[in-house]
């Protein structure tokens, strides 16, 4: 795991690459799915990335919680949190091949 991830304009120059399109419309192609993907996950609630996984909104209860600095008790109040659930044959892909070295 040496090599560090792909910034946002390599992955434009390789989505550019495999469907033979410019680097701009590349680039405004994963801004208009990150668009998307934001507006829908906000409107319904979930958003399916096909192959990768899902963003969903999840509402979080209130709940008693600890002040780590004094020891109070604190009342957390409820709030709704955005979450990513990974696919099942990512996750599967991801984790069966060997790390490069």
């Amino acid at each position: 795991m040496a090599d560090k991830p792909l910034t946002k304009s390599q992955i434009s120059a390789a989505v550019a690459e495999a469907n033979g399109i410019t680097k701009k419309e590349a680039t405004d192609l994963l801004a208009n799915l990150a668009d998307l993907a934001l507006k829908s996950t906000k409107e319904t609630g979930a958003f399916t990335f096909p192959g990768i996984g899902k963003l969903k909104l999840v509402n979080r209860q209130a709940r008693m919680g600890r002040n780590p600095a004094t020891g109070e008790t604190i009342h957390i109040p409820a709030k709704t949190v955005v979450k990513f659930a990974v696919a099942k044959a990512a996750k599967d892909f991801i984790a069966s091949t060997p790390a490069a070295s």
